[in-house]
Parts: C-alpha cells; structure tokens; sequence
C-alpha cells in the first residue's frame, strides 16, 4: 500500500482548485498546506489531500512531465465514478475515458479516466470485490 504520493504541477493554484473539486465526489476533502522551509534545505512547498485522518496526495509547483504519471483514485460505488469524472471535466480535465467497465480488466471493474489540466492521467475507479463485506 502506497503512503503518499508527491506530484510537480505547473500552477499550483489552479491544481489546487482543480483537485479540491474533483477529488470531493470521492470523499477526499481534507487539506494541508506544508511549508518547505520546515523541511531540509531545498524542500518544496507542498499542499495535500486527504482523507480518514490521512494525507496522501500531494502537490508541489515543479517541472511537469504530463503523460510520465496515472494516478487511479478509489471510488465506492459507480455513482462516485460518474461525479468525479464529471467534475473533473466541467474543470478542465479532458476525456481519456467515459465512466465504464472495463471489461478488459474484468466486467466489475467500473472506470473513468481523464487528463488533469498538467496532462496527468486520472483513473476514477470502483472495483466491487474491493468493496465486498
């Protein structure tokens, strides 16, 4: 299990922006702004999203490198797939994937995906066996 992961955007604000919208639908809310200079020298600012009392996903202004990432993002249900994709693209993101199995994977393995503004490739993804009680 990954603890955290660090992304370089081209401009933090909007990034910012862009994910405090589209992560919401899937219960990422939480917010923390790390300032560099409590770190070692050269430590860049980072601003983080989280959620459960976890901060996981973190963004730092840098060199981007669009298509080199994909980040998949847990979903709990099909419904959250849908909202995230459809916040993401009314904020800029472009289509890489309409909400829907991919069956290539297996028939209940329900998606989106889409390019966030820096060209990062997101998956929206809600596996039921994940889910299963």
């Amino acid at each position: 299990m990954l603890d955290h992961l660090f992304l370089s955007v081209s401009d933090i604000e909007r990034s910012i922006r862009f994910y405090e919208a589209v992560l919401a639908p899937l219960g990422i809310t939480a917010r923390l702004n790390y300032d560099g200079k409590d770190g070692p020298p050269g430590h860049p600012d980072l601003k983080g999203f989280g959620a459960n009392g976890r901060m996981f996903f973190w963004l730092r202004e840098g060199v981007v490198e669009g298509k080199a990432v994909h980040v998949g993002f847990v979903a709990n249900r099909k419904a959250e797939v849908e909202a995230a994709y459809a916040v993401a693209i009314e904020n800029g993101a472009t289509d890489n994937g309409a909400p829907g199995a991919r069956l290539h994977y297996d028939p209940d393995y329900y998606a989106a995906n889409v390019l966030d503004p820096d060209g990062y490739s997101l998956e929206f993804v809600y596996k039921n066996w994940q889910h299963a009680q």
